[in-house]
């Protein structure tokens, strides 16, 4: 016999009541398989691309994989927490939030662990967390509870887009002290394409892009590194075993991939030819052994589950939950905007930022965060497809 759909609706409503959530109607199945596929091609790869150096540091070549499978259970953990909280409860604490990443920003300047001359780890004996990735989500959040509140105010003057620049600036100088240009780039354009989304003025917009590029070109210019990484990107094969080293490891990676790829575990240049080959250039190494097949499928991946989360983010504006809305379109340019730099610096593309790709890489503070990240969408979806539940239960009595 077949069940009305009045009577499925309210099972839902009844199911939010006790605290559960739905598995089979209340969420986007195909986001959280997306999410699955990419997490688990991510430890196959680090596990494939870590293995050299594993053996290098600690005699142990399954060392980075091993570390993985516990990030990743701690990131189902916290998928299962995050979850269940909801979205009035992230809205009202978002400014806490952000005071707490900024907070970590300034502590990592003064206590934090250095790798490669940046410090960016704050080291508490078990993990390492990398304070820059809390702050992406932790802006995203304040960004998008102050756009409720004074939406009317983005629109209509300029002092309202202004607001939420400031708080930008300041958190992009604690960065910068790091630094850590790469993460700033990202918070200028997810901030700049959340207002936009929110119907800012085009002047003020313009304004800000503009300001930004020539921030971004100053701070490129008078750095003596960031301009070597921008012009041996250019030409990376002017100093090969300079400062075009990396990039030219990379570029070797992707023809040696061609279109089927070497095979799984066959990269000639993971075995330490290619510097951070888990980490920052893991899409280099997956470009060789799963060849030109492998990167569109990722590719595919990654830019779907991004498409995902701008529709989570439209049906959830378009239910008037706009809190939810806007953070779903956040993440989802966010998680957008770091794979192109990502990808685009591995192809050579774009100069080396130093950004893992979305839920690949390794790393336990992105891959946590993003998890994060994702469950967040969930609960969104969630919270929007019961809403029009409640309201359709309501009009059918």
């Amino acid at each position: 016999m077949t069940i009305p759909g009045a009577l499925r609706i309210k099972n839902w409503v009844i199911g939010e009541k006790n605290g559960v959530i739905s598995g089979t109607t209340l969420y986007d199945r195909t986001l959280v398989w997306l999410a699955f596929g990419l997490a688990a091609i991510g430890f196959i790869m680090v596990t494939s691309a870590s293995m050299p150096v594993g053996q290098k540091l600690t005699d142990d070549p399954f060392y980075f994989a091993k570390r993985d499978v516990v990030y990743l259970v701690i990131a189902f953990l916290l998928v299962l927490g995050v979850m269940r909280i909801s979205m009035a409860t992230w809205e009202k604490y978002s400014f806490t939030l952000l005071m707490i990443a900024l907070a970590m920003l300034a502590v990592v300047l003064v206590a934090g662990s250095s790798v490669n001359g940046a410090s960016r780890w704050i080291d508490i004996g078990i993990v390492k967390i990398q304070p820059a990735e809390i702050s992406k989500f932790a802006l995203f959040c304040y960004v998008s509870s102050y756009l409720v509140r004074k939406s009317d105010e983005v629109r209509t003057k300029f002092f309202g887009f202004v607001k939420p620049m400031c708080i930008l600036i300041f958190m992009a100088l604690l960065l910068l002290l790091q630094p850590d240009l790469g993460t700033v780039v990202v918070l200028v354009v997810t901030t700049l394409g959340l207002l936009f989304l929110a119907g800012a003025r085009l002047a003020p917009f313009i304004i800000g892009i503009a300001a930004c590029g020539v921030g971004v070109l100053a701070l490129i210019i008078f750095e003596p590194y960031r301009l070597r990484r921008v012009t041996s990107f250019l030409n990376p094969w002017d100093d090969p075993f300079g400062s075009g080293y990396q990039l030219t490891q990379s570029l070797m990676a992707f023809g040696r991939g061609e279109l089927l790829g070497q095979g799984l575990g066959n990269s000639v240049q993971k075995l330490e030819y290619l510097p951070e080959a888990h980490t920052d250039f893991i899409f280099s190494v997956l470009a060789e052994e799963l060849g030109y097949v492998g990167v569109v499928l990722v590719l595919l991946m990654v830019f779907m589950l991004a498409f995902r989360a701008m529709m989570v983010g439209r049906r959830a504006l378009l239910s008037n939950q706009l809190f939810g809305g806007y953070l779903a379109c956040s993440i989802g340019i966010w998680f957008t905007f770091q794979a192109l730099v990502n990808v685009g610096a591995a192809a050579g593309m774009l100069p080396t930022k130093g950004l893992t790709l979305p839920l690949i890489s390794y790393g336990g503070s992105s891959l946590l965060v993003m998890s994060a990240a994702i469950a967040v969408l969930l609960r969104i979806d969630y919270e929007t497809r019961l809403e029009k539940a409640q309201a359709f239960v309501r009009s059918s009595k």
